[in-house]
């Protein structure tokens, strides 16, 4: 006999699991949690409290994003899983790229009032991204760990990178030095945007996630996509241009 499919308003044993850390509720969770309620559903809320707890999670029930709602022995999904199981509309994610052009439109502007040329630029250009993301690193940790790969490797990581940055960003702003400092310079931009690349190339091109940026701090809208790839591309160049000048 055929097994009838658990119709929308017959949903049972509703499990939700969500990431809410110290330093990050999930905002897709917690439309969840607000859809489930409007709905008048019961469920059991799972708060993942680590990033160690979401990792976790993921591997034991093969899935590479959180939330997930189960229906007893049913997954359901995510938020949008959700919402087109109710018969609903999702909701879109808020998403704004005023923060990057304000960045670069700044740097540029500042470079050219300066004269500093294209290293310049890209100097002014990494230190104020660095100075965005130190406003807050706990909640740019955040938000760096869910894509990240050294950094889910080793936490420590995702909170020094903000201060490296910046010291990346100063270094092409100082002048050439006799010192090998050009050297040492462009060898941690070419490792910065090298892994930056691969960090996000994983996840939006081969996992598919649909994350924020946290390349201009942990509390944006700004989404993870081209433009960020596209900014570790460059500053992989421009390392890269830098220990050519420097071996030549």
């Amino acid at each position: 006999m055929e097994q009838t499919p658990i119709s929308d308003a017959a949903l049972r044993d509703v499990r939700l699991y969500r990431m809410d850390t110290a330093d990050h509720a999930c905002p897709w969770g917690l439309r969840a949690v607000a859809l489930l309620q409007s709905q008048g559903i019961a469920f059991e809320d799972h708060r993942l409290r680590s990033p160690e707890e979401v990792e976790a999670f993921k591997r034991t029930h093969g899935v590479s994003t959180t939330p997930q709602v189960f229906s007893g022995s049913e997954r359901i999904g995510g938020y949008s899983d959700l919402a087109a199981r109710l018969g609903g509309r999702a909701e879109r994610a808020d998403v704004s790229y005023t923060p990057v052009i304000v960045v670069f439109a700044t740097a540029a502007l500042m470079a050219l009032a300066l004269g500093v040329g294209v290293r310049g630029f890209m100097g002014l250009a990494i230190a104020l991204l660095a100075m965005l993301k130190l406003m807050d690193v706990p909640a740019f940790a955040a938000s760096f760990l869910k894509y990240d790969l050294l950094s889910q490797r080793w936490r420590a990581w995702s909170r020094l990178y903000p201060g490296i940055e910046l010291l990346v960003g100063l270094g092409m702003l100082t002048p050439p030095s006799p010192f090998g400092l050009d050297g040492l310079v462009g060898a941690v931009a070419v490792l910065l945007g090298g892994m930056g690349m691969v960090s996000v190339g994983k996840a939006v091109f081969i996992d598919h996630l649909a994350l924020n940026c946290a390349c201009v701090g942990g509390n944006t809208r700004t989404p993870l996509g081209v433009v960020s790839f596209a900014e570790n591309l460059i500053m992989t160049l421009m390392g890269a241009a830098m220990l050519g000048m420097f071996w030549g």
